[in-house]
């Protein structure tokens, strides 16, 4: 039987918080991961170098019979995500679609905001693109009025070297959320920008008054795949579901098993390509 998956795609480990959200609205579906961590980190690269990997990545995905393709990285979506939707698409596959993590946040953003006043922790990649504010103009229907950014870049590698129990970890956390904290006053809603963020969820949670809504994108995002599918029934008609979930990353296969294990809490056997 032909296997017809969801395709996942990610610089590195963060958007397998994403896609353990997703399996878990969808769970009858196939999907194909595929972490960049042999070029890993995104997040300091320019747009240009971001939007030619995520390029590659997408045609990979493509190759193997990907319909749908989500950009589960925020840099990816904010560098690459636009561009490839409007220029490459219609011209290598005008049939299939590309989903990014950075609208379905602004959306839900909106639909819950009390003051208007949003802040956004993200790579330096992410804040430096404007992405964020740019959608909220753009989607928010005037429900947005106020935007703040901090800029994490310690946050990554602390979860990647898994020194998320550690003073380190305490200390650059509670650093950036007092910076944002202190651009707005007025802030009801703060998004993690990053998909490796939710893993510092519980210390982040401490410095964050509970007025604050944290928002993480695994849950917005396998909510809004939902309704998209549901609307697109053609899409959905052509993926293929046996409850398969297929991991390949362009670094080595036990190196990735290794980390990807924190991310989804459970053990994973992945598979080495080349884009």
């Amino acid at each position: 039987m032909l296997n017809v998956p969801i395709g996942v795609f990610d610089s590195g480990y963060g958007g397998l918080t994403v896609l353990k959200e997703i399996v878990k609205v969808l769970p009858g579906y196939d999907f194909l991961y595929l972490g960049d961590n042999a070029r890993n980190p995104y997040g300091t690269r320019s747009f240009k170098v971001v939007y030619e990997y995520t390029l590659q990545a997408v045609k990979y995905l493509f190759s193997q019979n990907c319909p749908l393709v989500i950009i589960a990285c925020n840099t990816a979506s904010a560098k690459a995500l636009r561009n490839i939707q409007q220029i490459d698409l219609p011209v290598i596959a005008p049939e299939r679609r590309i989903l990014g993590v950075i609208r379905p946040s602004v959306e839900k953003v909106s639909e819950i905001t009390k003051t208007g006043h949003v802040g956004i922790l993200g790579t330096t990649g992410t804040v430096t693109s404007n992405s964020y504010p740019i959608e909220f103009e753009k989607w928010s229907g005037g429900r947005v009025e106020s935007t703040v950014q901090e800029a994490c870049p310690m946050w990554v590698p602390i979860v990647e070297n898994n020194e998320i129990e550690s003073e380190g970890a305490e200390y650059f956390v509670r650093k950036n959320i007092m910076n944002i904290l202190e651009k707005d006053r007025n802030l009801d809603t703060l998004i993690l920008g990053c998909t490796h963020y939710p893993l510092l969820l519980n210390i982040i949670q401490k410095y964050v008054p509970e007025s604050i809504k944290i928002l993480e994108q695994g849950e917005i995002v396998a909510e809004k795949l939902v309704d998209y599918l549901q609307r697109h029934t053609e899409l959905d008609s052509k993926i293929s579901k046996n409850s398969r979930v297929e991991y390949q990353t362009t670094e080595v296969a036990q190196n990735f098993e290794e980390k990807a294990s924190l991310f989804l809490g459970k053990p994973v056997k992945a598979r080495t390509i080349h884009l």
